[in-house]
């Protein structure tokens, strides 16, 4: 009976809790989250380290897709809601910074003609960042895309901003995952290659 009651419980505490599928410089990431009116369910893509100067480590990017993929332009391609989140390891990130990364990323991975039509909106996005100053050891930034909403940007759980079009995000994406993405190793990480990982 006793040991009938002690399986139960064990069974009973697996299934209750939060389940995760890395832990990436002591950054646990769950391998699945829901987002979106409708509570769609999205599966870790892949995760790794932004580093800055080849060792000065920024933050832990994942990135979460409706279904697993290895190849950018599928992502790009998948209409459903999406999630790049930054789990930030440096002491501090100033909004300078951030944009200055964003931007040049931006401008490298899209043509002139491309970056005219977004740039209403990426001027919105850098508002919102130099409205928010700098990101401290520890601070969550999720960047979510809602099908027919936009771009939400929530820091440290409060909602910044939603950015109109589809188009818009997809340039995001291309700052973490295009052919000139912030971080190379960061690219692949998220894109699934395996052996950046450390499995629990």
């Amino acid at each position: 009976m006793i040991r009938a009651l002690v399986t139960w419980l064990t069974v009973t505490w697996i299934a209750l809790a939060p389940v995760h599928a890395l832990e990436i410089e002591g950054v646990k990431l769950e391998d699945k989250i829901t987002l979106g009116p409708h509570n769609t369910e999205l599966v870790l893509n892949g995760a790794g380290v932004r580093t800055k100067l080849m060792f000065a480590k920024v933050y832990v990017g994942g990135l979460y897709l409706t279904h697993k993929t290895t190849e950018t332009e599928a992502v790009l391609a998948n209409p459903g809601p999406k999630r790049v989140v930054m789990h930030f390891l440096a002491e501090e990130v100033t909004a300078p910074e951030l944009i200055q990364s964003m931007n040049d990323a931006l401008a490298a991975n899209h043509i002139p003609a491309a970056l005219a039509l977004l740039e209403g909106r990426i001027r919105r996005m850098n508002r919102m960042m130099s409205r928010i100053g700098v990101i401290r050891k520890g601070g969550v930034v999720h960047l979510d895309y809602i099908p027919g909403t936009g771009t939400r940007v929530t820091v440290n759980g409060e909602e910044k901003i939603t950015i109109p079009g589809e188009d818009f995000y997809r340039a995001m994406l291309r700052v973490w995952i295009g052919a000139k993405p912030v971080d190379g190793k960061l690219r692949n990480s998220m894109l699934g290659d395996g052996d950046r990982f450390r499995l629990f």
